[in-house]
């Protein structure tokens, strides 16, 4: 699925290669001029496939960067057959870079997994700059999401996941919300992390935010829509009991 193409820059949706017990995931990639990037990649199990879509959405241009948004399986598992194949460049957060190497990094690519420090980034694509946002706590303590300024594409991984739905677009948030309200509950530490990163959200022009699972959110009405509800939603901690009990 095409998300935006203005002839020297697009980013595109992968179609979607997963199956089995594994969780459904999106990979997005994402090219300006004669360079390109792919967002958490995935693992085993679909990285040929992935790989193989990457190489057709590239075209004539080359792989240099691969982001990886935080240390879950579904995201950096295949993570050195990327290394091994490509000349690319993979980012994650400094907190996982010693992390990684344990779903097999070669020697050969260890100087090409690359930290992030912990307030963000800058991240050159062709004539673009990707920025690399603060997402810590969502879900994980050292998490990162992507906004491209050019498409004004958000990629949010795990926050605005959604579970079981069958649509690429959220047609009706309200209808949409059963498939990712669980998630969020379970997954993201606390309200203060998510009103955090909505203050920061709002200083951007953003049209689309593209979850890691599931259906994304295209315009500012329904952006809006789920910034507010992730302004006032109570989740993790904020839910955890003052006692826990031991098992019956």
């Amino acid at each position: 699925t095409i998300l935006f193409d203005n002839g020297t820059h697009k980013n595109v949706l992968l179609e979607d290669v997963s199956s089995g017990l594994a969780v459904q995931a999106n990979q997005h990639v994402i090219v300006d001029g004669a360079s390109g990037m792919i967002l958490d990649p995935g693992g085993h199990k679909v990285y040929s496939k992935v790989l193989a879509g990457t190489m057709t959405q590239l075209g004539r241009a080359k792989l240099e960067k691969i982001f990886l948004s935080h240390q879950d399986p579904d995201i950096v598992a295949a993570t050195n057959g990327w290394l091994m194949t490509t000349d690319a460049v993979a980012y994650v957060s400094k907190l996982w870079i010693r992390f990684v190497p344990h779903f097999g990094l070669d020697h050969l690519v260890l100087d090409r997994l690359l930290p992030i420090p912990d307030q963000g980034m800058r991240l050159p694509l062709g004539s673009a700059e990707m920025l690399l946002l603060q997402a810590h706590f969502l879900h994980s303590c050292g998490n990162f999401h992507l906004y491209d300024p050019v498409s004004k594409i958000l990629y949010s991984g795990d926050l605005g996941a959604s579970i079981g739905g069958e649509t690429v677009e959220v047609q009706d948030f309200d209808a949409h919300l059963p498939a990712m309200e669980g998630f969020h509950k379970r997954y993201m530490a606390g309200s203060k992390a998510l009103r955090a990163w909505v203050k920061m959200v709002r200083k951007l022009d953003v049209q689309i935010i593209a979850p890691q699972h599931g259906a994304l959110f295209r315009g500012p009405a329904m952006v809006e829509r789920f910034l507010s509800w992730c302004e006032t939603l109570q989740c993790g901690m904020d839910l955890l009991d003052d006692e826990l009990q031991l098992p019956a």
